[in-house]
């Protein structure tokens, strides 16, 4: 008896093993490799009314990280010491109509959106990405254009358990501005096979935007930063992010960076401090990373961002909250407004931050 006993163990572990290896082979197989420039497709609609900007103009522009609609009020993530994978349907749809609504009423020029789903399990396939574009041209004008880079694409990620599956997901600027061309930027990622066949590509969204009687261009850049590391992936997509920038504006153009940073500004910790050590603590944006005239735009006042390790808690106190969403500016750029938008993390677990800005002559 004992035999039969370790040989169906054995049978069952061997199982076990043949499955995970095979798991990993389809992975690696099927594993995203992006090239280090792709271009992205502008989407407009059938006779948009677009804004051309001008030297001198001013703009408004809102960062969003919109969770996949899926990381309301009341949800926690496994990530951040919780335990939910996936909202439910009813969460699914509350969120992404409020996230829309709360577009609308933010009318801005441009939105760089983060963590928008177009095809995952843990959102019912929904193309999120068309919901909020159709959401903005919801009047009929068709003033938006919008344009979608994959940072998470994995037909299947093997974590937690039930497993979360299918994900793809990414970047997503809608803008009334008239956009010439977009590209999507690939980062330097911070994991080695086998951790990087089913993790996140991080990469910079950017849409150039062509300014009139200037032969200058506007970059708008949307980014979302490593999360989950040990600080050197973020350091490392933060002196790649820089030196894109910097390489943009030494070409004579007009530079606004925006989104999740998964970092800190300047300041925030002194108003929004790490409550214990043992949880999720963002990496640490510094002045000097910006060079002469450069600047960040970000508001100290309000959150944008809560930890998800239990659901949101109407009692400030109770919450963990940071400061990593915002901007950076070239120094043509002149700020005249930086807000973030508190909306008791309500429909995601971001606050978006809004700015007004002028292109300077």
């Amino acid at each position: 008896m004992a035999k039969k006993i370790l040989k169906w163990v054995g049978a069952v572990l061997g199982a076990a093993v043949l499955a995970a290896v095979a798991l990993v082979v389809w992975l690696t197989v099927r594993e995203y490799r992006p090239a280090a420039v792709e271009a992205v497709e502008v989407n407009r609609t059938g006779a948009p009314k677009q804004v051309f900007l001008s030297l001198g103009g001013s703009l408004t522009v809102v960062s969003q990280n919109t969770g996949y609609a899926g990381l309301g009020a009341g949800s926690d993530f496994f990530m951040d010491g919780g335990t939910d994978v996936a909202p439910t349907r009813e969460q699914l749809e509350a969120n992404q109509n409020g996230l829309s609504a709360q577009l609308e009423g933010q009318d801005a020029d441009v939105y760089f959106l983060q963590e928008v789903d177009v095809n995952s399990g843990r959102t019912r396939s929904v193309d999120q990405s068309g919901i909020y574009w159709s959401a903005l041209n919801a009047d009929g004008a068709g003033a938006y254009s919008s344009s979608h880079a994959l940072n998470y694409s994995c037909d299947f990620v093997p974590i937690p358990w039930p497993p979360m599956g299918k994900v793809h997901s990414g970047l997503q600027t809608l803008t009334r501005l008239y956009v010439s061309e977009a590209r999507r930027i690939a980062l330097p990622c911070p994991f080695s096979w086998p951790v990087s066949a089913a993790n996140l590509k991080r990469c910079l969204l950017v849409d150039y935007v062509p300014l009139e009687d200037s032969d200058k261009q506007l970059v708008l850049v949307n980014l979302h930063l490593e999360a989950y590391d040990d600080g050197e992936g973020k350091a490392a997509q933060t002196q790649m992010l820089m030196d894109f920038l910097t390489g943009e504006y030494e070409k004579g153009n007009y530079v606004i960076a925006g989104g999740d940073f998964n970092q800190t500004f300047p300041g925030a910790l002194d108003d929004f401090p790490i409550q214990g050590p043992d949880l999720w603590t963002p990496g640490v944006l510094e002045e000097d990373i910006l060079p002469q005239g450069w600047q960040f735009a970000c508001d100290l006042s309000v959150p944008t961002c809560r930890l998800l390790n239990h659901p949101y808690d109407p009692e400030p106190a109770g919450n963990q909250f940071y400061v990593i969403d915002g901007f950076i500016l070239s120094p043509n750029v002149r700020l005249d407004r930086v807000e973030t938008l508190d909306y008791q993390f309500q429909y995601t677990d971001h606050n978006p931050v809004a700015i007004e800005v002028t292109l300077e002559p």
